[in-house]
């Protein structure tokens, strides 16, 4: 990500310093951590991809440029927008938080881009 980027992609694994608000982006809550050691501010379970989405998806990435077309037409439903929309009411620094093995082709980098600027329109 560049430095002047607001959203910002973390696994929820790694130990550090993340910058800001820190909201999990998942739907299923991370295996082994507790509530307490993720430290997240929210739980938007609502701007993760459907289980359907995922399951076709499985980070293979042969199948990301259609994840990423599939993951925005999904975040045009209302709960959705809803979730988009708390997002970007978020003062300052926002890191994305995952537990995805490869952020860089999760839907936490696709969201990142997308509220960053670079992804499209949800």
């Amino acid at each position: 990500m560049a430095t002047h980027d607001r959203y910002l992609v973390a696994r929820v694994y790694d130990a550090g310093d993340d910058a800001g608000h820190r909201i999990l982006i998942d739907r299923l809550w991370p295996r082994g951590l507790t509530k307490e050691a993720v430290g997240v501010e929210v739980w938007l379970k609502d701007v993760a991809p459907s289980n359907e989405l995922r399951k076709w998806y499985g980070h293979d990435p042969d199948k990301y440029a259609e994840f990423t077309d599939r993951y925005h037409a999904e975040l045009a439903g209302e709960k959705q927008r809803e979730a988009l929309r708390t997002l970007r009411e978020l003062s300052g620094t926002v890191t994305l938080l995952t537990s995805a093995k490869e952020v860089e082709l999760s839907h936490a980098t696709v969201l990142a881009e997308l509220l960053n600027g670079a992804g499209g329109t949800a």
